[in-house]
């Protein structure tokens, strides 16, 4: 049986050739499909990725109970002492690895349109740049404390006008100037601009009030130790987080419906694909119809008959799915964009990631368009008698 399969698969195979035109139909098709199904996954997985890349298991971020974003959660000053005090938050050169943090939208023109868009000022204490271990200054410097300075992502810096060392941004009282650009291991933090927690303050009138605080533990096994002691204080009404799942869960929204919408683009498409497969096979036995016939008479059975005829149709799609991923590798991979985070409002830059693990679904899609396309022509080429098959035409 095997090597009938193989023989008549091999006979197959050498006739393409003479069917260019509906196989290269064939091949377009499915190459369509794995295209844009790729180029919408490698989108959604490079915004979770930027977003995730942020987080650490031994960091923890602590916002109002009931928050589900730093904008809409409030801390009041007694709040902030009461977790300071808390044991089990690192140290580094004998001072807390802890910082409470205030967040606003600030607004400023894109490069590219000129248009206004919202970016995430964060005000930060000292004990920001001790927790984040990929913080970097890439140009000028830190903020100075108690000043009207920021300093601005590279990611930021390069999607919004104004952001140059030495620039000034927003206008009077709420004006301030980019003493540097800082890095941040490619995170959604490269994004936003930084300044003094307390000219936040003041600037925006939040008194003594805080949206979050970020911390360090000694160690990540004492999280759940740690969230019961603030979840148990009665002093307190606060929500704890890892920091890992509190950017999973930030990036979540947006990268399923990403996907939702690829998806279905793809299925969409799908369906025209699997037609040209159906197609060019059903042309391929019609003109091999005496040929087949002849093979069968021979004693060739109908199951290598059959699966010749889906190998054919599968590596035609097959063919397809990997020009697609070559193309939307080339064109999108590392491509950096720019979107709304649902959680903040504010824009969050990233960039396109097609990996191995997107590239091999995209194979599988191809697999199945190329299966069901060669399905029902295999099925009708072995249902169809030997007689009727020689009969002229």
């Amino acid at each position: 049986m095997l090597t009938q399969i193989i023989s008549v698969t091999w006979i197959n195979l050498r006739s393409i050739s003479q069917r260019r035109a509906s196989s290269l139909v064939a091949i377009v098709g499915a190459a369509g499909v794995v295209g844009v199904l790729l180029a919408m996954l490698a989108m959604a997985n490079g915004f979770a990725q930027t977003m995730q890349a942020a987080g650490r298991t031994d960091r923890v971020i602590i916002m109002r109970g009931g928050s589900t974003s730093e904008l809409s959660s409030a801390l009041a000053g007694n709040a902030i002492d009461i977790i300071r005090t808390t044991p089990g938050i690192s140290k580094s050169n004998n001072r807390l690895l802890f910082s409470p943090q205030v967040v606003v939208i600030l607004d400023l023109p894109l490069r590219e349109t000129g248009t206004a868009a919202n970016v995430s000022l964060r005000g930060v204490t000292e004990g920001q740049y001790a927790i984040l271990d990929q913080f970097a200054v890439v140009a000028g410097r830190r903020p100075t404390p108690g000043k009207r300075e920021l300093i601005a992502g590279r990611t930021a810096a390069k999607q919004f006008a104004g952001l140059e060392v030495g620039q000034r941004v927003g206008t009077g009282t709420n004006s301030w100037e980019v003493v540097g650009i800082f890095a941040e291991g490619g995170s959604v933090r490269e994004s936003e601009v930084w300044a003094d927690a307390a000219v936040v303050q003041d600037a925006y009138r939040r008194g003594n009030s805080y949206s979050s605080v970020l911390l360090q533990l000694n160690r990540a096994e004492i999280f759940k130790e740690f969230k019961n002691t603030l979840d148990n204080d009665p002093r307190l009404d606060v929500s704890v987080e890892r920091e890992t799942r509190y950017y999973a869960a930030q990036s979540g929204m947006l990268r399923k419906f990403i996907e939702v919408i690829g998806y279905s683009i793809a299925v969409i498409m799908a369906f025209g694909a699997i037609f040209a497969a159906l197609n060019t096979m059903y042309s391929s036995i019609a003109s091999r119809s005496s040929e087949i016939a002849t093979l069968r008479a021979l004693g060739f059975g109908g199951t290598a008959v059959l699966v010749s005829v889906l190998v054919e149709a599968m590596l035609l799609s097959l063919i397809g799915g990997i020009i697609g991923g070559v193309i939307a590798y080339l064109a999108f991979n590392g491509l950096m964009v720019s979107t709304i985070n649902f959680a903040s409002f504010s824009q969050v830059a990233f960039a396109f990631q097609l990996t191995p693990a997107l590239f091999a679904v995209g194979l599988v899609w191809a697999l199945v368009i190329g299966f069901i396309g060669g399905l029902f022509p295999a099925v009708r080429a072995v249902r169809t008698s030997v007689a009727q098959a020689l009969r002229p035409q």
